[in-house]
């Protein structure tokens, strides 16, 4: 087993650290918010440390799991930051989804200072970090993935390496980008079932059979039914996201008209007071709408 520290215990990170003590590894925790740290510990054992460089000494590997670009630059970076902390051939893991760019920044840092860097974006939501189901995208040097997976193990469905440093980042941005579309569309459906008077659950038990189910038909139709968006995935975050995969596509020429649209539904559903919605809430803009 290892010694682990884990940084930023949100809503994925937190279950994601219980699933590393569970497996046996010993787990120092850091959070913005002490309390949350104390919490997880009462939990799950291991212990708590006051910064991101005290919680990754003496450690073998470091996880993060943090809010954006420049979270993760704090927890990284600095006289408090991991890499402070991190012996000369320790390994770094982010789960952050950023953007590839601060992910080659921050890897080239790592570098420097004679540390490995594994970017690991994941995706499954809240209910697949909580059950250890995330499939995990991964960037990096073969010989650091091949030290991530079996601790990534704990909480992964699947875990692949796509290639060098910022190609997990890049794989997450097409896994966004693929969600807004499907999202759009099942709202559009459900939302034209609702106008055409058919029964959601049995035109979902028909249709979700066929060539248009997916998995947000299958886990999220109940709740845009219901009108229930308090849980799971952000428009917050998901704005975030689609942010960064647009100013990649930008920097890379592709092109993403779709993405673009769903960004600005996205931002319709923020000036609804939707902003911590689950990203299923699209279809209370075409509700809005009439």
């Amino acid at each position: 087993m290892a010694k682990l520290a884990f940084l930023g215990l949100g809503v994925m990170g937190y279950p994601m650290a219980g699933h590393l003590a569970a497996k046996g590894h010993a787990v120092t925790v850091y959070n913005r918010s002490p309390a949350k740290a104390a919490a997880w510990v009462a939990a799950h054992g291991g212990a708590s440390a006051p910064s991101p460089a005290a919680a990754a000494q003496g450690a073998d590997l470091v996880l993060a799991c943090v809010g954006n670009d420049d979270d993760l630059r704090a927890v990284c970076l600095g006289p408090e930051g991991a890499f402070a902390g991190m012996a000369r051939g320790t390994l770094f893991v982010d789960h952050t989804t950023v953007s590839a760019r601060v992910t080659r920044e921050l890897a080239a840092a790592a570098a420097v200072a004679g540390i490995g860097f594994v970017d690991a974006p994941v995706s499954g939501g809240q209910a697949g970090a909580e059950n250890g189901a995330l499939s995990i995208m991964c960037g990096g040097s073969q010989a650091d993935f091949a030290r991530a997976e079996p601790v990534l193990a704990a909480y992964a469905k699947v875990c692949r390496r796509m290639g060098e440093s910022g190609a997990g980042q890049l794989a997450k941005m097409c896994n966004q980008i693929a969600i807004a579309g499907v999202v759009q569309g099942l709202a559009e459906a459900l939302h034209f079932a609702e106008k055409a008077g058919l029964s959601i659950p049995e035109l979902v038990e028909v249709i979700g059979a066929g060539a248009a189910g997916s998995w947000q038909m299958a886990n999220r139709h109940r709740a845009m039914a219901e009108n229930r968006f308090d849980f799971g995935f952000a428009v917050n975050w998901m704005r975030k996201d689609l942010g960064i995969c647009l100013e990649t596509a930008n920097e890379t020429g592709a092109s993403l008209p779709m993405t673009a649209l769903v960004d600005q539904f996205y931002k319709d559903v923020q000036k609804l007071g939707g902003g911590r919605w689950d990203t299923s809430s699209l279809i209370a803009r075409l509700r809005a709408a009439g």
